[in-house]
């Protein structure tokens, strides 16, 4: 490796650190005053870049019309982030922080098809920077000027920041909401119109982040989903609303990411390492490393332990007789699909799906619901269980049956080894460190061609011939019920009471002799082991397995469907993956903005029903119930 080649790299992620601290220094903002995990800031990145590119176009290819487009376009953007606090985020303040989740990742969705209707599906690339489109020699190789100017636009803006946080009065106000909003209520400070501007700064600097990036890479509709993982990485690694640790933490990610390009292929005792495959999953790794020694990020600060950290819920009641009369109800239905398949030749295969996912949901709301651990990545041990179920059957020549009951085991040894290092953190950290896993798995099954099949993935995974046609549904069927009904059973046992303990009030779990962090772990190995379950059923239902099983879409359907269907319900996550799975197929099916119909259908659910569908229907039902008890009193 050429010492000239090490130093163009390391100003390459300089640039790039500029590039990633201006969206990561947005998000930090907005979550340290609003508390709110920000999925839609990588779509506000994605439209900085559209939009500059449109207000170049029109401006004209001068320098003023240039750099006119690009501030113009971060301006139209910032605005769009208070229109959206506004009119939606601040009606849902006072939900959960996680509903609060979903409903900016269904702005994701409709933003995503906005931007199809407006530029159309082609990548667009944007023209260069007058007066900076040539290059200079460093150590004999040619660098972009724009890369120069790059390099001097983040510490700027960090400048610029710090002054606004530091030297006026709204940073003050904005420094004190990040370290206590009830206080600052209290104290007279309108938060309402602090959190807008809070949120149109953020916004702004997300659309400045894309707009400078028009003259590096086009615009296309996959920004937003590929920009928001950095970004939360280096939120989480820099400490949640720390400005200057969000600029180091940008540093260190954009560095480690050119050495590893500028490294190359290495031969260390005869074997090839290829460290440019590093680029897809180094930051993952980094802040893995970092969050198990450093919870709180490298400038963060500790979160004081609360003696009561979970929302006050009812106790757990046993399934009365129209509760089972229904479950019998549905069985029978969900039975009877295949001998309908002459009117409805496409319910078994919905049906199908509906199954798995179910399972997949359950297994997640197992992990969020009672055991009160949120997780970005649950799609890790489904995948696993997937691939797993699938080489079993293709590389070891294991039969379908010893391959679908293995297959959980080998999800629950990886939630066994990653659940050790997760359950030591709580909130926000806990659920950035599952995503993280799931990235590194995610890695390794996309790049290890030879294996797993790189991104065709493993096919020809069909049942045996004494599970096809409709007893393959049957046998799913049966599983995902008995699934089900053992965690339900777990949810009643000594073991459930202990989970719920555990999340209610840590403290006191502790105080009365309730080993927590154990609880907590084989809360998550159960969770990974069910997850495997159903990625097993899946690969067989579909004769394929590719590594989109294991990519963070796939981890948010989940999150959405227990969130739709209600977090604190034993039914929310089977009501959330048919309301999910229904809606998708449906609106994929009448048109090409499906995204938006589904995202805007997602919004209108999360604003009536911030409880969950399945939770709303609970609580209305307990209205009813209260007075026939009160009347029945003597």
């Amino acid at each position: 490796m050429a010492l000239s080649a090490l130093w163009v790299q390391f100003l390459n992620g300089l640039a790039e650190a500029s590039s990633l601290f201006l969206v990561a220094a947005g998000l930090s903002l907005i979550f340290g005053v609003t508390r709110i995990v920000n999925f839609a800031h990588g779509s506000l990145y994605m439209l900085g870049i559209y939009i500059a590119y449109s207000a170049v176009q029109f401006l004209g290819g001068s320098a003023l019309g240039f750099w006119g487009g690009l501030i113009a376009a971060a301006l139209l953007v910032g605005a769009l982030g208070a229109l959206l606090e506004i009119v939606l985020l601040r009606r849902i303040y006072k939900a959960p922080e996680l509903f609060q989740l979903l409903a900016t990742f269904a702005l994701v969705l409709v933003i995503n098809d906005a931007a199809l209707a407006i530029w159309g599906p082609e990548d667009l690339l944007g023209p260069l920077a007058p007066g900076l489109n040539g290059s200079v020699s460093i150590a004999g190789r040619f660098f972009p000027v724009y890369d120069l100017a790059l390099i001097v636009i983040g510490p700027v803006v960090l400048g610029l920041l710090w002054l606004l946080l530091t030297r006026t009065r709204w940073g003050v106000l904005v420094r004190a909401a990040t370290h206590d909003r009830e206080m600052l209520g209290a104290l007279g400070v309108n938060q309402a119109w602090l959190f807008t501007g809070v949120f149109a700064l953020g916004a702004f600097l997300a659309g400045l982040g894309g707009a400078v990036q028009l003259p590096r890479q086009p615009a296309n509709l996959l920004l937003d989903l590929s920009v928001i993982g950095d970004a939360f990485v280096i939120v989480v690694v820099g400490g949640m609303g720390s400005i200057p640790g969000a600029y180091v933490a940008a540093l260190i990610v954009a560095e480690l990411k050119a050495l590893c390009i500028a490294l190359g292929t290495v031969t260390l005792f005869g074997v090839d390492f290829a460290f440019p495959k590093l680029t897809l999953v180094v930051e993952f790794i980094f802040m893995a490393v970092v969050l198990v020694f450093r919870p709180w990020g490298l400038f963060g600060r500790p979160q004081a332990v609360s003696r009561n950290s979970a929302p006050i819920e009812a106790p757990l009641r046993p399934s009365g007789l129209a509760f089972r009369v229904l479950v019998a109800a549905v069985l029978a239905v969900m039975a009877a699909l295949p001998m309908l398949t002459q009117w409805f030749p496409y319910a078994p295969v919905l049906a199908l799906d509906i199954l798995v996912v179910s399972l997949f949901a359950i297994s997640l709301h197992f992990m969020m619901g009672p055991g009160g651990m949120n997780s970005f990545g649950h799609a890790a041990y489904f995948g696993l269980g997937a691939y797993a179920a699938a080489l079993l059957l293709k590389a070891a020549a294991l039969s379908m049956g010893w391959s679908i009951a293995l297959a959980p085991l080998v999800a629950g040894v990886g939630a066994l080894v990653f659940g050790w290092f997760c359950v030591r953190l709580s909130g926000v950290y806990l659920a950035m460190l599952t995503l993280a896993f799931a990235q590194i798995i995610w890695s390794i099954v996309y790049q290890w061609d030879s294996f797993t099949g790189g991104s065709n993935g493993v096919v020809g995974i069909w049942p045996s011939e004494w599970l096809s046609g409709d007893r393959y549904y049957y046998f799913a069927l049966a599983l995902v019920a008995l699934a089900a009904l053992f965690l339900r059973r777990v949810l009643f046992s000594p073991f459930g009471y202990a989970m719920r303990a555990s999340r209610d009030s840590a403290l006191r779990a502790e105080a009365i002799g309730i080993p927590v962090k154990r609880v907590q772990w084989l809360t998550f190995i159960l969770a990974g082991t069910f997850a495997g379950l159903a990625g097993a059923l899946f690969v067989f239902s579909k004769g394929s397995v590719s590594p989109e099983v294991i990519a963070v879409n796939k981890s948010v359907d989940g999150l959405v469907m227990v969130l739709l269907g209600g977090l604190q319900t034993l039914v929310g996550p089977v009501v959330g993956a048919v309301v999910f799975t229904l809606l998708q197929d449906f609106f994929l099916g009448i048109t090409q903005y499906w995204r938006a119909l589904f995202g805007g259908v997602i919004l209108l659910l999360v604003l009536a029903f911030p409880q969950g569908i399945a939770g709303f229907f609970k609580q209305l039902a307990d209205r009813r119930a209260r007075p026939a008890a009160q009347e029945a009193q003597p």
